[in-house]
């Protein structure tokens, strides 16, 4: 009998529009959308749709002057990467919304676990910044948030290709959240060493695994068959949260690493076997839409296993 899978979802998020051929387009959500629903696996799962965040809540983690420029910029580039259309505020507070939303719903025992198949992605959103076609940080404030229901120790993986600088950051000084890492090195956005473990009251409570351009489904299991499920023996955490970026999969345009589906496949086994805690699922990356809806399949199938 399958467990009970929430995977939280809106076609609001169809509304936070890019510039013709930017990577972060709405067509990722609709492959996976679409996807789900060949493959027989949509209606395995519970579906919930998320509320949207508040400002207050939002301010857990982003600072209120950021949040206001977001709120009243113009539509166009906040950055050389983030694009900000007519409805992208409103669309990124219910991507942080699903979130909350999840932290709720596992905390309450309403589900095993949770995708959030959102947009725009977070992890390299910082306190007063957007990056990287990220807006808020979706794990960083359900992470915040789930502290303010009295969560004392909380794991972050961050699976994507890319390093979640912003999660990083937001967390360095705090041990209550461990952040652990694995991304290709040197790359974008040009941290993630190993010499970066947190500092001042988080020391030694972040975990950087930088892989060399190459690496594949050989070097991915050595980290996360042997150290991630030490670290999480360590930690002892009472909630899991994974920024689930999928670019770090062979046929992916905007990595140089070479993970398999079943690599990504035993990639989630092993998070999902770390520990008996709840696990929420956040969408990071992914830019090839076959290998990032197949990815978020095999994910699915795993946690409903």
């Amino acid at each position: 009998m399958d467990k009970k899978v929430a995977f939280i979802y809106d076609e609001i998020f169809l509304k936070h529009e890019t510039p013709s051929g930017h990577p972060e387009s709405k067509d990722r959500l609709v492959a996976i959308v679409n996807h789900l629903k060949n493959e027989g696996i949509w209606n395995r799962l519970i579906h919930i749709k998320p509320r949207k965040a508040t400002e207050e809540e939002l301010s857990l983690v982003h600072e209120s002057h950021y949040i206001e420029r977001i709120k009243n910029s113009p539509p166009g580039y906040l950055d050389p990467d983030t694009y900000l259309s007519e409805y992208t505020y409103e669309v990124a507070c219910y991507a942080v919304g699903a979130v909350l939303d999840a932290v709720d719903g596992v905390l309450n025992k309403d589900f095993d676990g949770v995708f959030c198949a959102v947009r725009p992605p977070g992890h390299h959103a910082e306190i007063d910044a957007s990056m990287g076609f990220c807006i808020f940080n979706n794990v960083a404030v359900g992470a915040a948030y789930a502290k303010t229901k009295g969560i004392k120790k909380i794991f972050i993986i961050d699976i994507d290709v890319h390093h979640g600088n912003g999660t990083q950051h937001i967390f360095e000084d705090d041990c209550s959240v461990f952040y652990f890492s694995s991304h290709q090195f040197p790359f974008y956005p040009g941290t993630g060493r190993e010499i970066e473990r947190g500092r001042g009251a988080g020391e030694g409570c972040t975990y950087n695994v930088p892989l060399r351009s190459g690496s594949g489904t050989k070097e991915y299991m050595t980290v996360f068959q042997d150290i991630l499920p030490q670290k999480i023996r360590e930690t002892k955490p009472e909630l899991i949260l994974v920024s689930a970026g999928y670019d770090m999969h062979k046929d992916d345009p905007m990595s140089y690493i070479n993970v398999s589906t079943e690599g990504v496949r035993s990639i989630i086994k092993s998070i999902l076997r770390s520990s008996y805690c709840p696990k929420i699922f956040v969408l990071e990356g992914g830019y090839n839409l076959n290998a990032l809806s197949e990815c978020v399949k095999v994910t699915l199938e795993e946690m409903l296993s």
